[in-house]
C-alpha cells in the first residue's frame, strides 16, 4: 500500500502600496519567507530596484501601474487615486498564487486594508498587518485641520475598523503595541523590532578607501585638494581622506576631514532645516577656531519631494569648514557609507509618536554612533549617552557636533565615549533581522499553514 504524503503549501503574499525598493522592512520579510521555503508573491510599485535576494524563481514581483497624473482638484485627485489603486490591487491579487496569508504594510492603509480584507474574506485567506505607523497621522501632516480634518477622521475610522479584521498583527515598538491594544482594541499584536541585516556591519579602512576612491569619480569633495602626495615614495592612491601605499597599506591623512552622514526621505516629517542650522553654527565655531575643529564633510543620502528645494538652499551657502554632498548611492554602497562615517544624524520624527527610524537601526548595525531627533518612544532604540545622543532642536544638535568633533580625531574624552558607544552597538549587532524574525514572526505565520 502506497502511503500518501500531503505536503502543505507554503505560499505568502507581501503587499506594499508603495515603492518596493524603498520599503526595506517588507523586503526583509519577503527575504525571510523565501529562506523559510515559502513561495512569495510581492505586490507594489517598482520605482527603485529591489534587493537582489528577491530575484529567484520562488519569488514573483507584481508591479502595480503608477497612478496617472491628472488636473483634478486635490479632493478629486485623492478619490481618483483611491479608485485606481483599489482596481489595480484587486487585479494583482487575482493573478497571484493562492496564498496561506497576506502580509500587508500599513501605512498606507487606504485602500490597502479594505481591499485585502475583502480578498481574504472571499478566499478564506489569513490577513496579517505590519503596522509601521498610522495612516491617518501621516495624512494629517499635510492637511489643513490636521488630525481633526474630516478626511483624516474618516481615514482613522476605516483604519481602525478594517485593521481590527486582521487575524494577527506585527508592529515596530512596544508603545505601538500598547496603543493598538488599549485604544484600538486590536490584537493579537507581536512586537517585531527592526534589526539591521548582515550587510550593515563595520568595515576596514581599506574598504573605506575603496569607497572614497569610487565616490571621488563623481563627487569632487572626495578628491584630494592636490596630488602632491602621489609624488611621495610609495603612495599609490589618494583621496581627500585617505592614502594607499604601493604595499597595500591604507592610512587616514593627518588633519583629515570628519565625515557626518544623514539619510533622509526629504519629506515634512524630517525637518532638514534643523541640520542646516546646526551646521551653520558649527561653521561659525570652526572658522573662529580652525585648529580645534576639523572641516566637516556631510553626506546626505536619499530622495524625496523636498530634495531640490534644500539643494537650492545648500548651494547658496559659502561655508569654509562645512561641505555637503547629496549623492545617489547604489544599494550596495549605502551600508559602506554608514560604516565609513564618524557620526550619523537622524532627523526623523514620528507623526504618531509610536514608530522608530529604521535608518538609526542601519547606522547601529554599521557601528555608527547617532545624534537622533527626540520623540515619545525613541528611547526604545536610542539611549542618550549610552549608544548615541538625543536632541530636540538645532541648538542641541549644534552643541553635540561641537563636542564630538572638538580636537578630532585625538580627543581622549571622545575616544573613550566612542569606545563606550561601540560596546553598546556591538551588543545591538548580536541580534540581526533574520534571527529576530525567526524568533518573533516565523511562529506566528507558521500557524496559518
Amino acid at each position: 500500500m502506497v502511503e500518501v504524503v500531503h505536503v502543505r503549501k507554503r505560499n505568502a503574499c507581501v503587499i506594499v502600496l508603495g515603492d518596493i525598493g524603498r520599503s526595506p522592512r517588507m523586503q526583509y520579510h519577503a527575504q525571510s519567507l523565501l529562506e523559510d521555503n515559502y513561495n512569495v508573491d510581492i505586490i507594489g510599485y517598482m520605482e527603485t530596484r529591489p534587493l537582489d535576494a528577491l530575484k529567484q524563481p520562488k519569488c514573483k514581483i507584481h508591479e502595480l501601474p503608477a497612478v496617472p497624473v491628472t488636473n483634478l482638484t486635490p479632493k478629486l485627485k485623492l478619490l481618483f487615486k483611491a479608485i485606481w489603486q483599489t482596481l489595480s490591487l484587486l487585479i494583482a491579487l487575482i493573478s497571484i498564487r493562492r496564498p496561506n496569508f497576506l502580509l500587508v504594510q500599513n501605512p498606507p492603509g487606504i485602500p490597502t486594508l479594505v481591499v485585502c480584507y475583502l480578498y481574504c474574506a472571499l478566499t478564506r485567506t489569513k490577513l496579517a498587518i505590519d503596522w509601521h505607523n498610522y495612516t491617518y497621522t501621516v495624512l494629517a501632516l499635510g492637511m489643513a485641520g490636521g488630525e481633526q480634518s474630516r478626511l483624516s477622521r474618516l481615514t482613522k475610522r476605516l483604519e481602525r475598523y478594517f485593521g481590527a479584521k486582521a487575524h494577527t498583527h506585527f508592529c515596530v515598538t512596544k508603545a505601538m503595541k500598547e496603543d493598538l491594544q488599549s485604544n484600538w482594541n486590536i490584537g493579537p499584536v507581536t512586537v517585531l523590532y527592526d534589526r539591521a541585516p548582515t550587510q550593515f556591519h563595520p568595515i576596514e579602512l581599506t574598504q573605506k578607501h575603496d569607497l572614497f576612491m569610487k565616490l571621488s569619480k563623481d563627487y569632487a569633495q572626495f578628491m584630494p585638494q592636490c596630488y602632491a602626495d602621489l609624488k611621495q615614495s610609495g603612495v599609490l592612491e589618494s583621496t581627500a581622506l585617505t592614502q594607499k601605499l604601493s604595499n597595500g597599506t591604507v592610512f587616514y591623512k593627518p588633519q583629515r576631514q570628519a565625515v557626518l552622514v544623514s539619510s533622509t526621505s526629504w519629506t515634512p516629517d524630517e525637518d532638514f532645516g534643523i541640520l542646516l542650522q546646526a551646521l551653520e553654527s558649527y561653521e561659525s565655531v570652526a572658522v573662529a577656531q580652525p585648529h580645534v575643529y576639523p572641516t566637516l564633510l556631510c553626506i546626505i543620502t536619499g530622495k524625496g519631494p523636498q530634495k531640490a528645494h534644500y539643494e537650492a538652499q545648500i548651494s547658496k551657502y559659502q561655508w569654509q569648514k562645512v561641505s555637503i554632498v547629496t549623492p545617489w548611492l547604489e544599494a550596495e554602497d549605502y551600508p559602506s557609507v554608514l560604516a565609513s562615517a564618524d557620526l550619523g544624524v537622524c532627523l526623523h520624527w514620528s507623526t504618531s509618536g509610536l514608530d522608530l527610524p529604521m535608518k538609526v537601526v542601519d547606522m547601529f548595525g554599521s557601528g555608527l554612533p547617532v545624534c537622533a531627533y527626540n520623540f515619545k518612544c525613541l528611547d526604545e532604540l536610542v539611549k542618550h549617552g549610552e549608544n548615541g545622543f538625543v536632541f530636540s532642536d538645532h541648538k542641541e544638535l549644534a552643541e553635540q557636533l561641537r563636542i564630538w568633533f572638538e580636537n578630532f580625531p585625538n580627543n581622549p574624552s571622545i575616544i573613550e565615549t566612542r569606545a563606550r558607544f561601540g560596546r553598546s552597538l556591538q551588543e545591538f549587532q548580536e541580534l540581526r533581522w533574520r534571527e529576530n524574525w525567526k524568533q518573533c514572526a516565523a511562529p506566528v505565520l507558521e500557524a496559518f499553514l
